[in-house]
């Protein structure tokens, strides 16, 4: 079981992480929180009817990452578009974007939340055993799925990788790359996100 996801009896999964291992994802997972930002609700206070009608940004994010965690809807850089098209997907990726992407920050929030929580609960719970195996139920692995994800995402696009043959070129990188850490928790990011994918199949 180390470093890979298995099924548990009855649904969900397992995966035994060591010290090192919780602390890189517990950090990857902060990290990931402090770029995503706070959400209106910490900003202000709690009105569920200001909060359904709140409008967000109709602009995509300056940062890389953010735009590649937060897409434009209606676009396609491998089929580009006429001018008349293209300002076209732009005034509907701006509106859908208005109305969406507060909900899809909270959704991320929440996953790379439910991750840190989970691996507080397992140190907290092996203090001094130099590591524990962390059991997830259904719903619990599919917020991991998704904060794994978004993990991976961030860090591609830090990286610089837009498809396979960039993955590939990873596995031959020097050690002395500056790079190679990032790769390493990207590559081993990958094997546990495929492999939790693997529990939650029929």
């Amino acid at each position: 079981m180390p470093g890979t996801f298995e099924p548990l009896p009855g649904g969900g999964a397992a995966v035994a992480l060591d010290d090192v291992e919780i602390s890189i994802i517990r950090s990857l997972a902060v990290q990931l929180l402090e770029l995503i930002g706070p959400g209106p609700a910490e900003d202000a206070p709690e009105d569920p009817l200001a909060e359904l009608f709140a409008e967000g940004p109709s602009e995509p994010p300056a940062d890389p990452v953010l735009r590649r965690l937060f897409p434009d809807a209606y676009s396609d850089p491998e089929q580009p578009a006429s001018p008349r098209d293209a300002e076209e997907q732009r005034a509907y990726s701006a509106e859908f974007r208005r109305y969406t992407e507060n909900d899809l920050r909270a959704g991320k929030r929440d996953n790379a939340l439910a991750v840190i929580r989970s691996l507080d609960a397992l140190s907290s719970a092996s203090a001094g055993e130099g590591g524990a195996v962390l059991k997830l139920s259904v719903e619990e692995s599919q917020r991991w799925l998704s904060a794994l994800n978004d993990l991976r995402l961030a860090i591609g696009s830090r990286l610089e990788i837009t498809d396979d043959e960039d993955t590939d070129l990873l596995y031959r990188l020097p050690d002395d790359d500056p790079r190679k850490p990032m790769v390493m928790a990207y590559l081993w990011l990958g094997g546990l996100q495929e492999t939790l994918v693997g529990t939650l199949m029929p």
